[in-house]
């Protein structure tokens, strides 16, 4: 009989990597196509699908809503084999359906896997967030300075001035007074229309030029968010933020019991994680799915936190293949 895999074994991180690379392939018929719940069901179908075969015992605590609303990966949904390290998974099969449909950048397949009970189970409501990338000191800006300060001490850390910043927000209507104001500093802005996991990304990644991600965005994403962070060595914070008491009654069934807490990213994600995304539509993160005659290539990003290491993985798949998940 062979030895069950544990969580840290390599070979579970690579399976978690084709989890994101499989839905990613079957929403590759759908960029451009104008059809977003199509995309994401395709996405959804395959993620599933192949969650099932790995060696875990699997329960997704953020997944594509309640049981009575989604009927896969819903919270609560146990997957896997029933083998292996039992782990929390968090997930968002298609992350920029709107972007996928209109072949948008920075469509993203995610997936978090971390063991059992070390994932926030974050209900569904918006989020305060806050995030910069490693190579600062811990809390050198934080939720409770107004964002004028925020972009004056990150500026002060990095040995900047704060019009050197470059920033990340998503365009919303609900975020003009934070634009503004965030202007007003002379610092620059990036605008996205959807992602925000990809969003809180960039601010961890060099190449992307991005200093700070700033504004708030669904509280499920924020626990994707913290797991990319935490394999990257960032900082990030969040708050919920509730409209109604429909929101607040949806966070007690989740657990929360302090509503005003600022989360750190540690307590986001409290241990080991494992993140794997895998670019649909070409992004600053990882590449979009290439078509070659008879071939789809994907690029997955793939990182530890116990190790700190990013993988960027490219994967030329026959079509023939590709479809058979």
């Amino acid at each position: 009989m062979s030895k069950p895999i544990a969580f840290h074994d390599r070979m579970l991180s690579l399976g978690l990597a084709r989890v994101a690379e499989q839905a990613a392939l079957a929403s590759a018929d759908f960029v451009g196509n104008g059809d977003e719940k199509a995309a994401d069901q395709a996405a959804v179908n395959a993620m599933r699908e192949q969650l099932n075969s790995l060696d875990i015992k699997g329960v997704v605590v953020i997944g594509e809503g309640e049981r009575d609303e989604a009927p896969m990966l819903y919270i609560g949904e146990e997957v896997g084999t029933g083998e292996g390290p039992a782990v929390d998974i968090a997930l968002d099969p298609l992350e920029g359906t709107t972007l996928t449909a209109k072949d948008m950048p920075n469509a993203l397949t995610v997936i978090a896997m971390a063991p059992r009970g070390t994932l926030l189970h974050a209900p569904d409501v918006y989020m305060d967030k806050l995030a910069i990338g490693p190579g600062y000191a811990k809390d050198v800006i934080s939720l409770a300075m107004s964002p004028t300060e925020r972009v004056e001490a990150l500026a002060k850390a990095k040995g900047v001035r704060p019009n050197q910043i470059n920033l990340c927000v998503l365009e919303r209507p609900r975020h003009e007074d934070l634009i503004a104001e965030l202007r007003a500093t002379g610092a620059s802005i990036r605008l996205i229309t959807d992602g925000d996991v990809a969003g809180v990304i960039h601010c961890a990644e060099a190449k992307t030029g991005i200093d700070m991600y700033m504004g708030s965005g669904g509280a499920p994403e924020g626990v994707l968010a913290a797991s990319a962070l935490k394999c990257m060595g960032g900082q990030m914070w969040g708050q919920l933020l509730f409209r109604n008491d429909d929101e607040r009654g949806r966070a007690t069934k989740a657990g929360i019991t302090d509503f005003d807490k600022i989360y750190s990213r540690d307590e986001l994600v409290t241990g080991d994680v494992i993140f794997a995304a895998t670019g649909v539509t070409d992004g600053s993160i990882v590449s979009g799915i290439k078509r070659e005659p008879g071939y789809l290539t994907t690029e997955t990003i793939l990182m530890r936190s116990k190790t700190g290491s990013v993988r960027h993985m490219t994967y030329r798949n026959p079509i023939s293949n590709a479809h058979q998940l």
